[in-house]
């Protein structure tokens, strides 16, 4: 009978030889890697652990229709799923948030005005702060983390100078609303444990300590979902990465109202916190227990910063390459939530000279002198979320007033010929000169 002799340790060899059960082809190495197996009675052989750093594999063979080479998979007769990948699509619009790699900034880059002032689609809250803070679309340096992944622009909070300390009722944060239909029509199943959205973004903070922020259902009895950054170091970019399931609580209507909102809470006070708050779970929306507990640091600090950039929500459990637009693209999407007639970059009332050139925006304008009255008719460059709020500016960037004149402007936003689409206003006082207006045209959420 033939033998097979293989030198192991000191003490002899190891040998394999022929047995009738196949339990018994079992060869057990000299070290405690793993276990080879001889051919069985069926006719296989299998490996249950290989431990190498140097052994290259050029090909592998799995199954009779899967090569796994260097240059990829190939696959026949077997689907490689987007389901096995990310439980959701790959290709085409992925990221239910705009305008999250921070590019456009419609109304300017830097205010201490609360709301949307900076950063379109982002806008912040406070209350009770002793001095406003700085709300900014600021840039994103070369070496860090948000920069190699393609991030340009950030948006970023100066908390300013909080003498009196961390009120109970004191907070600032940022939210980012979902349009409902958007949400609802994503391919999430939102009523289900089992289906997931994935929230990623790059945060950093000037000040070391965890963060807390969170995803709010918008329709019916409202559902919290709060979340944590963990500790972050100081002025150190972190990428964060949570899977969102489901919930048979969660309701979001197909309309054009609010269908989740994601906030940033860089500090809220005890009036809105509970240390028995869980996370990553979904609960009945309470003002008093949105998040637990706060530790009040980066709020007490002088001039403590906060920065997101590269926020993106998307359907699946896992986190994929961030989705980036060209401005002009991510533009278009924000121009439906607001928009105005003068160029991009410039604002009413900063440059007159350069706001009076930026006529294009008026298609339409009509005077008619002897009843003093004037109308003017703008399309909008695409449809607006709702019916949207007017505001005229002269080139001085004076409301209500037409360009050069310092007569009031009294504008009428009832015209039955207002729509999402195109907006009329007119007034009757008397206008001294051209006519020249602009219009701001605002329909956020």
């Amino acid at each position: 009978m033939s033998k097979i002799r293989l030198f192991g340790t000191s003490s002899g060899y190891v040998e394999i030889a022929p047995a009738a059960a196949a339990s018994n082809n079992t060869l057990t190495a000299p070290s405690t890697v793993g276990e080879i197996i001889a051919k069985d009675a069926a006719g296989a052989i299998g490996v249950t652990s290989i431990v190498t750093t140097t052994a290259t594999i050029t090909t592998a063979k799995v199954g009779a229709a899967v090569t796994i080479t260097e240059s990829g998979i190939e696959a026949s007769g077997i689907g490689i799923t987007v389901a096995n990948i990310n439980g959701a699509q790959i290709g085409g619009r992925r990221n239910l948030v705009i305008n999250g790699a921070m590019t456009v900034a419609q109304r300017g880059t830097s205010s201490t005005s609360a709301g949307y002032a900076t950063v379109d689609r982002f806008r912040i809250y406070t209350n009770g702060v002793d001095e406003a803070p700085t709300q900014a679309q600021v840039d994103v340096s070369s070496g860090t983390g948000p920069y190699t992944e393609g991030f340009r622009k950030a948006f970023k909070i100066t908390n300013g100078n909080q003498t009196s300390g961390a009120g109970s009722g004191d907070y600032i944060f940022i939210r980012h609303p979902i349009e409902a239909q958007n949400a609802s029509n994503s391919g999430w199943n939102y009523t289900s444990s089992s289906s997931n959205v994935t929230l990623s973004f790059w945060v950093k903070a000037s000040v070391a300590q965890n963060y807390y922020f969170s995803a709010l259902s918008g329709d019916g009895t409202l559902q919290n979902f709060p979340m944590e950054t963990g500790s972050l170091s100081a002025n150190t970019w972190t990428k964060i990465v949570k899977t969102i399931p489901g919930n048979s609580n969660v309701v979001i209507h197909s309309d054009t109202g609010i269908g989740i909102e994601l906030d940033w809470w860089p500090f809220a006070g005890t009036n809105y916190t509970a240390s028995g708050v869980a996370l990553n779970t979904w609960a009945a929306y309470s003002s008093g227990t949105r998040f637990p507990d706060h530790t009040p640091t980066w709020y007490t600090t002088n001039d403590a910063t906060f920065e997101i950039t590269g926020v993106q929500l998307e359907v699946g459990s896992q986190a994929t390459p961030f989705e980036h637009h060209s401005f002009g693209e991510d533009l278009a999407l924000c121009q439906r939530y607001y928009c105005h007639t003068y160029s991009y970059g410039t604002y009413p009332g900063s440059n007159k000279d350069a706001v009076s050139e930026a006529r294009q925006g008026m298609i339409f304008s009509y005077r008619q002198r002897d009843n003093n009255y004037q109308s003017f008719f703008w399309s909008m460059p695409t449809a607006m979320r709702a019916v949207p709020t007017q505001t005229m500016y002269s080139m001085l960037g004076t409301a209500g007033k037409a360009s050069g004149s310092q007569t009031d402007y009294t504008v009428n936003t009832n015209s039955p010929h207002n729509g999402s689409s195109g907006v009329m206003a007119y007034g009757t006082n008397t206008i001294a000169d051209d006519g020249y207006v602009h219009f701001v045209l605002d329909a956020e959420l």
